[in-house]
């Protein structure tokens, strides 16, 4: 990756937030037992291309990254992962050499997390959380990213005591998401909202159709052009990317959870050719339906 490429953030559709320093040590002067855990940084980058990150003495936080697409690139004290599709990597707090970045030809779209503790060590020990443990697959997440965008959206409405210890709490729950997915999978997103979340929303309850973006623009009486650009804009991804990227997270959930024929999970999502489903989940997920499948279940 070219020098001149790489970035820390700045992608469209990104979400941010880095909790000042300040913020962080007079909350936990205030009340300190309230804080067991608590953020430092949080973010969302859609299609993240040339993201880069090196850290040479390593992390003072635990970083919890989970791939929703495409794919990236870690190195951990010499010892290199991929991370893809329905993927999180959770690494503890270390001096340990660290570096990631997001694959050229297929940047990843990640949910990110920073923490710390007053104990981390205790906390990582008791989880199991361990420094060159890797990339784990799991089904879809999507309780992970409802739990997320709340963190989110109380962090965003201020840094007062309640927000910020209303987050703290949220991270509980997050990170239990995926230490702990069998107890937590196949919940779904049932709030509308925006034109943008009420076509997520739409797609959602026609997974087994074959939607067109002018489908979709005409339920908002705009044209197809002005539609597809504001959902970008908004998501980073095409209104027909997006659509086949959730066709392919109901496919894990499906592939997951039920011993159905891959024929006929092809078909419950609306595609008459199997294998040209199997050609499309392996292109997003990185393996066909049947590797999948046999993957998720060893390491469930």
């Amino acid at each position: 990756m070219s020098s001149l490429s790489k970035r820390r953030d700045g992608f469209q559709g990104e979400k941010l937030i880095s909790l000042p320093q300040g913020v962080l040590k007079d909350a936990l002067k205030r009340a300190p037992s309230l804080f067991q855990l608590f953020i430092t940084h949080i973010g969302y980058f859609p299609k993240a291309s040339a993201h880069y990150r090196e850290r040479r003495k390593g992390c003072e936080d635990n970083i919890l990254i989970y791939c929703l697409h495409g794919k990236g690139h870690f190195i951990i004290d010499n010892k290199k992962f991929e991370v893809t599709a329905n993927q999180f990597i959770h690494v503890p707090a270390t001096d340990k050499y660290m570096r990631y970045w997001a694959d050229e030809e297929d940047p990843w779209t990640i949910y990110w997390i920073h923490f710390s503790g007053q104990d981390l060590y205790s906390f990582n020990n008791s989880l199991g959380i361990s420094l060159l443990k890797g990339p784990q697959q799991i089904p879809f997440n999507q309780k992970a990213l409802d739990i997320w965008e709340t963190i989110y959206q109380s962090l965003e409405m201020g840094y007062s005591t309640e927000n910020l210890c209303n987050a703290s709490f949220c991270l509980y729950h997050f990170i239990a998401t995926f230490n702990f997915i069998e107890k937590h999978i196949l919940t779904e997103k049932k709030e509308g909202g925006n034109m943008i979340d009420d076509t997520i929303l739409n797609m959602k309850s026609n997974i087994d159709q074959k939607l067109t973006v002018e489908d979709m623009a005409r339920t908002h009486s705009l044209s197809s052009s002005h539609f597809s650009s504001l959902f970008r804009k908004g998501t980073g991804m095409s209104p027909i990317d997006y659509f086949i990227h959730l066709k392919m997270q109901k496919a894990c959930q499906l592939l997951y959870s039920y011993d159905a024929m891959i024929k006929t999970v092809a078909m419950d999502l609306g595609y008459d050719d199997q294998y040209y489903f199997s050609r499309i989940f392996k292109k997003y997920m990185g393996m066909s339906p049947e590797q999948y499948r046999l993957t998720s279940k060893k390491g469930a």
